[in-house]
Parts: structure tokens; sequence; C-alpha cells
């Protein structure tokens, strides 16, 4: 490959072969118009060079060349650029770019002045360059396929930006283009040096930061985005969930918040497992470490797993598995649908055990075993409502029965409490409940979920949290409230979902059956008064 300093003294005269000396500036930048190789390029630095004064040209990988305006403040940059789009004066995909480390000052040609060979022009029609305006069918982009290097999947991921492999002269790293340089190397061959310049951050404010080329591997690319202040915020929201992210900023100028290095199956797989869960976007892509580009904050390397080879276990256990950790808030009734697919494509984000849902949710099960030995997670068959429930019997100890209701108040300060109740009856008995557990303020603030044959209350104030669910079955209400310290909340919707997957009838005493015949009215006439007695109030939680 020629270097670009030989191909500007050797074959096109209008072209002054010389570095520009730019004055100190925050944070320099071009604005990229076109790129053209070979010949081609000759033809359209001319036809630039006699629009604009301050044209500018810069060798780019592949024996591209890349032309643009400046160098300039980047305010200066996205102000000229607006206005030239917007007068039609240059491509509509013209974009800022950082300023290379060396670039070629072009100038109009003389009147006298030889003119261009046949190739170039034929070169200049091709590309649509007519009445003298090269903005006319030019594009700042290399054109499909003419790079072999290019990342397939990052073109079709953003078929709108440049292949990632067009990088700058200081992003492939440092390439002399003084006339008798090296021929230049294919940047995807290599992992280029790491580039130690300080670069200052967006605005020219804050501390420099040390670029540096990314380790060997593959990396997510999760978002991109032109400027700066926008990488850096999102930046920040993905190290929320993600703390290993990093920001780097790619050939084409652009900043790419990325994940890696990975191996290449893991990345694809990945990649999917993100799609699938509507984290990226088309920008979404794999990229090897060579068309990354240069790292500003690189963050941590990170442990993602391949694909596992476990069978996708049954959907009832999924969604009560995803329930338990607190993921999924609908029906378990082993039926698929969004809900329960995007609460499975969550949780294999946030588990982080396998990319393919099958190994993840077989993962999040065992997962689920594994906590219930630790939480000591016992049996409680009540003999008031009939009912029997998983629940945690060393926080708990039995207060009182009450209008057909069993009370369990907290054990030893630990702030937590269980209702059960039962009786005769359908819907309405069942929404009679769901009153009067909102009176006795066992729930604060309840968010509702009714539906037919199911009710589901949830709240919480600044000491606990509750949780109410209610049923039909057999002609029977049952229904339980949990009341959980806030303290301890990420235990909460595990405790909840155990008690309610565990939740069965045993069998009823015969003494008991008056009572919850009884309960059904008392339950009713408490609603509609709306009136909470102390004596109808489990002990208070232990802050």
């Amino acid at each position: 490959m020629r270097t670009l300093a030989r191909l500007m003294t050797a074959t096109l005269p209008v072209v002054v072969a010389l570095s520009v000396a730019a004055p100190a500036l925050a944070e320099p930048v071009v604005l990229r118009i076109e790129a053209k190789r070979g010949v081609e390029s000759e033809a359209a630095i001319a036809a630039w060079a006699g629009r604009f004064p301050n044209v500018v040209a810069f060798q780019l990988p592949g024996g591209w060349t890349g032309i643009g305006l400046g160098p300039m403040e980047r305010a200066a940059a996205e102000a000229e650029m607006a206005r030239l789009k917007a007068a039609g004066e240059i491509p509509g995909d013209s974009f800022i770019a950082p300023a290379p480390a060396e670039v070629v000052a072009a100038v109009a040609p003389d009147a006298g002045a030889a003119p261009a060979e046949p190739g170039a022009a034929e070169g200049m029609a091709a590309d649509g360059m007519a009445g003298g305006n090269p903005a006319a069918g030019a594009s700042t982009f290399v054109a499909p396929g003419a790079e072999a290097a290019a990342s397939p999947e990052a073109a079709a991921d953003s078929p709108a930006q440049p292949p990632a492999s067009e990088a700058t002269a200081t992003e492939a790293g440092a390439t002399d283009v003084a006339a008798n340089a090296p021929e230049a190397t294919d940047p995807t061959t290599d992992t280029p040096p790491a580039d130690t310049e300080p670069a200052a951050p967006a605005n020219g404010a804050g501390p420099a930061v040390t670029l540096t080329a990314p380790a060997p591997g593959d990396y997510l690319r999760l978002q991109r985005f032109d400027t700066r202040e926008a990488a850096d915020t999102a930046l920040q929201t993905w190290r929320s969930d993600f703390p290993e992210a990093g920001l780097y900023q790619q050939p084409d100028g652009g900043y790419a918040i990325t994940l890696g290095p990975l191996a290449p199956e893991a990345a694809a797989a990945w990649l999917t497992a993100f799609r699938n869960a509507e984290r990226v976007g088309r920008p979404g892509a794999v990229l090897p470490a060579s068309e990354l580009g240069t790292g500003i904050d690189a963050g941590q390397p990170i442990d993602l797993p391949g694909p596992g080879t476990a069978e996708m276990p049954a959907l009832i256990d999924i969604q009560r598995a995803l329930r338990w950790a607190g993921h999924y808030e609908g029906r378990i009734d082993g039926k698929d649908g969004p809900q329960t697919q995007a609460a499975i494509a969550a949780e294999v984000l946030g588990l982080r055990a396998a990319p393919d849902a099958a190994s993840a949710m077989q993962a999040l099960i065992d997962r689920r075993v594994a906590w219930n030995a630790q939480m000591g997670l016992t049996r409680l068959d009540d003999p008031q409502t009939g009912l029997s429930v998983m629940a945690p019997m060393d926080r708990l100890q039995f207060d009182r029965n009450e209008q057909g209701m069993s009370i369990y108040g907290p054990k030893d300060g630990s702030g937590a409490a269980l209702i059960l109740y039962a009786a005769p009856g359908g819907q309405q008995e069942m929404l009679d409940f769901t009153g009067l557990v909102t009176a006795l303020g066992w729930v604060p603030a309840p968010e509702r979920k009714i539906d037919p044959g199911h009710a589901r209350l949830k709240g919480e104030n600044e000491t606990h949290i509750g949780q109410a669910e209610a049923r039909v079955e057999n002609g029977r209400v049952e229904g339980v409230v949990l009341i959980w310290p806030k303290m301890d909340a990420a235990d909460q919707p595990r405790v909840a979902g155990e008690m309610l997957d565990s939740l069965a009838p045993t069998a009823v005493p015969e003494a008991a059956e008056p009572a919850a015949a009884e309960a059904s009215g008392a339950a009713t006439d408490a609603a509609a008064a709306g009136e909470a007695h102390a004596e109808d109030t489990p002990p208070a939680p232990a802050n």
C-alpha cells in the first residue's frame, strides 16, 4: 500500500503534501466528508479543494483516503456540519471524527494545472459527482464489500455506519505518512500496539485520559454514540448492571460501549441474549479487538461463559423459579407468553450463568433449591384454616386465631408476620378478604392485580413489605399474607414465592368448619366498615 504522502506528491500536482500545523485545540476534529481509493481520491480531493479552503486528506486502512474539513474545534465542526448539510454542500452521512495525527492539506488547482487522469474522471462520474458539486452522490463511507477486513456482522447490524475497519491513522497505530514510509499493514491482522497518547475528554473538561489498545479477543458492542457526552452517560448506566463495561473510540470516530474480551462462541451467544432482553439495538455487534479502536475507559475483563447443554426445564418450574428470583409476577400456569419470555430473557442477563435460556433456567432452579436448604423453610400445617405452607418458622410464632384467620407474629424481633385465611366462598368473598387486608393496613398502599379466581396485593412503607394473595379453589377462598422487614427486602420475593408455591389444603378438622363458615361474614363486615381494631391486627413487625 502506498502511503498517502507518496500518493499526493507523486500523482496529484494540485495537492501540496505537508503536515497541517493546526493551532492548539481543546479537542481537534475533522468533518469527514468522503472516502476514496486509488486515483479516484485524486479527483475527489481536487474537487473538494475547489469548493472549500480547509480541505484535508488522511490515510485510512486498505488503501483508502479520507477527505475532510479541518482541523477545528468540535463545537465549530458541529455548527459547520449542520450548515453544510442543510445547504446540500456535503453528503448527508458526513460526520465528525477526531483529527488524525497527520493530515495533508489540499489546495485548489491553478488554472494552468494539469488535468486529472482520465481514470480519475471516470471515478468521479461513477460516484455521481455532477455540476461541480462533489457532494452529489458522495459518501464518507467505504463502499460495501470493498474492504475485505470489514466486519459482516457489524455491517448487518448497523448499515448506516462505516465499517469498523475504516480506522483513522491515530486509531490504527502510529502510521508514518512521510514519503519514504514503509508499506502500511492491514490493521485487522494484528492487534495494534497500545496507544498511550493522552486524550482530552468531551468539551476539554476534566483530566486527560490515556488511550489504550484492547486486549485480544472478541468484544460485544452494546451501543454506539456520535458524541462523547452521550457515551459517558450511557457508560454509567450500563455499569449499574455490568461494572465491567468499557468505552472505546472506534475508527469511524464514534464511541462504543463494550464488554469483553470473550471467546468467539461466547460473544455471539451473549449478543443474542442481549437482543432477546431488548438491551441492544441495531448497533449491537461482535467486533474483534483489531476493529474496536482505542480504549478511553477500557473497563474490566468479564467472565461470561459460553452456551450450555441443558434441556429446557418445565415451564411451570421456570415460572416458579422466576417468581422466587423476583422477576415474574404473572400466573403460575405453565403457559408461555410475552411476560414469561421477558422474565426469562432478563434473568439470563442477571444470572450470567449461561447465554442460552435452557442452561440459565436450570441454573436458576438449582440456585433456588440450594437457597431453600440454607433458609431453613419448614412445613406449617395450620389446623384453624386447614392450609399447609412452607414458612420460615424460625422467624415466626403463633399469636392467635381471629375471624377465620390464623395469625403468626414475629419471633425474637424478626419483624416478620404471617396470616393464613380460609373460608367458603367465591369471587366476591375473595374480594372481601382483600378489602379486609387493606383495611387492617397489612399491605400498605397496595398495588392490586385482580383476576377471576385470583387476587394479588403488594405494597410497602418505611419499615415493612406486605404481600397478600388469595384464590378461589373448590368453592373455598384461600388467602395468605406475608409481612416482611424492609431491611431484608432481597429475601422477601423468595420467601413469598416459596409460600405461594407450597400453599395447599390439608385435612380440615371438623371443629374448624363452623369457624370457617362464620369467617366469610366477618370478613365482609370488616371490609364494608373499613375499620381496623387493635385486636384484629397482628403484632407490629419489629423495625
